[in-house]
């Protein structure tokens, strides 16, 4: 049985989820700010980090990557087609914010290119591929434990904006529809912000989902 809390960062609350087992080692996913802060938590429940993995690579999701990196000298996880994206404001979109600082740091450590089922220490989940809100959104799915995470592309009641560079309305409805909502319809989905909601709870009442 997994364990999963959620720490909300930064100044757009982005959630960063820390998923652990009995034996206190974990994954960190999306670090998005207060590197320090999360740091001090993870040794305060004396966790054990085994990687970073990242839904994707916009700047509120990414801003604590290095300190966590390398204070547990732990690889990152990403998808490809964002590969660069760590290292340009431009691309993580920071740089369009004048009241924010430019968010930049170093590449990723491995990359993810194709739907699978990844394996990371003793921990097992299933990669699946949801761009739209970004063209290397990815939702992160632990079917034994009945959950996921899913970053940016599905919220409570919304959709994940797509006004952002690459973003694509469009395929972000393809992917929420394909590929989220076809999960089992009780899965509880954890967003990149906001409180977690299921297939079946947005399928009902989400009004950007119902008539699509």
């Amino acid at each position: 049985m997994l364990n999963i809390r959620t720490y909300p960062l930064g100044p757009l609350q982005t959630n960063c989820y820390v998923v652990s087992k009995k034996d206190k080692e974990c994954l960190v996913f999306d670090p998005g700010e207060e590197g320090l802060k999360l740091i001090k938590e993870l040794k305060k429940m004396q966790l054990k980090p085994l990687a970073i993995v990242l839904t994707h690579a916009h700047f509120d999701h990414i801003g604590a990557v290095d300190a966590v990196r390398d204070e547990f000298k732990v690889p990152v996880y990403i998808h490809q087609a964002e590969k660069d994206w760590l290292t340009n404001p431009l691309k993580n979109g920071s740089s369009r914010f004048n009241e924010l600082p430019n968010i930049s740091g170093r590449p990723a450590d491995i990359l993810i290119d194709e739907e699978s089922t990844l394996e990371i220490g003793n921990f097992s989940f299933q990669v699946i591929h949801t761009p739209g809100h970004s063209p290397g959104s990815l939702t992160f799915w632990f079917k034994q434990d009945e959950f996921a995470i899913v970053g940016d592309t599905l919220f409570q009641g919304s959709i994940g904006r797509t006004d952002l560079p690459n973003g694509n309305e469009k395929v972000l409805m393809k992917s929420i529809h394909e590929k989220i909502l076809t999960l089992p319809e009780q899965t509880m989905c954890y967003p990149g912000h906001g409180y977690p909601t299921t297939p079946e709870e947005e399928m009902n009442h989400n009004p950007f989902l119902n008539g699509f």
